[in-house]
């Protein structure tokens, strides 16, 4: 049974803490009094100055690092953020993954279910991650009704520092993804997946995840690729969060 008692949220909740961005957003949060315990969602939306948008705002998990650490060598490669990254959506936004039925290339995963990926879990620890077998594979997402996508929020794995290969966010409305089909991102700097060179960069595992804004995309689909990591050959997911309006 998956970590249950940190569920994500968008209450608006005026703390001392404010967040950071990683990937290039802007960052303004003090790190978290305590790492070994989930920060709490907590910066002021800015629909309050009148601008129609608020701060997407999540729970982050406890720090959980175990392990001997592994050298990450891959070009380019974007450090781990210290802080939780932070990106403006617009008023209205939910998150509409919670829940929502997941299928993957890989129909037998080795550990645990794909059913975690959307379950609102996101401890590092064992019986909280689902591992697929090696090589080019994906998840994918089903919303139930084609969206308006604002951002993507993942965790593949963080209680080891690493990068996953390949890490490629599509969105579509066909379950198919044979058309109507829009890329997200794309790190595959070396074409190496076959699906095309992608220009964002490589990024190393932390429990403040990767948040990918998207510029209200529609769709009812979102798949992940990845190809393997920097510690193993191996794919993981801990959770997917997809936030828009329905």
């Amino acid at each position: 049974m998956k970590y249950t008692e940190y569920l994500t949220t968008f209450a608006a909740v005026t703390l001392s803490l404010s967040f950071v961005g990683c990937g290039g957003d802007s960052k303004s949060e003090a790190p978290a009094a305590d790492a070994s315990q989930p920060a709490t969602s907590q910066s002021a939306p800015a629909s309050s100055s009148g601008s129609g948008t608020m701060v997407l705002k999540t729970e982050i998990p406890p720090e959980q690092i175990e392990g001997t650490p592994m050298p990450v060598k891959i070009p380019n490669l974007e450090a781990a953020p210290g802080t939780t990254p932070t990106i403006n959506v617009p008023e209205g936004t939910v998150l509409l993954s919670k829940g929502k039925p997941v299928t993957g290339s890989d129909d037998f995963p080795i550990v645990g279910e794909l059913a975690y990926i959307t379950d609102g879990d996101k401890l590092a620890g064992e019986g909280y991650f689902v591992e697929l077998m090696d090589g080019l594979q994906w998840v994918q997402i089903d919303l139930g009704q084609p969206s308006t996508i604002y951002a993507i929020w993942l965790w593949h794995y963080h209680s080891q520092r690493r990068a996953y290969n390949d890490v490629i966010v599509q969105i579509s409305n066909d379950a198919e993804f044979k058309s109507d089909v829009t890329t997200l991102f794309n790190n595959d700097y070396d074409n190496s997946g076959g699906m095309g060179q992608g220009s964002d960069k490589p990024y190393v595992e932390s429990r403040y995840g990767k948040l990918i804004s998207v510029d209200g995309v529609k769709g009812q689909y979102v798949r992940l690729y990845s190809a393997g990591n920097t510690s193993n050959d191996m794919n993981h997911y801990i959770e997917v969060e997809v936030f828009g309006k329905p």
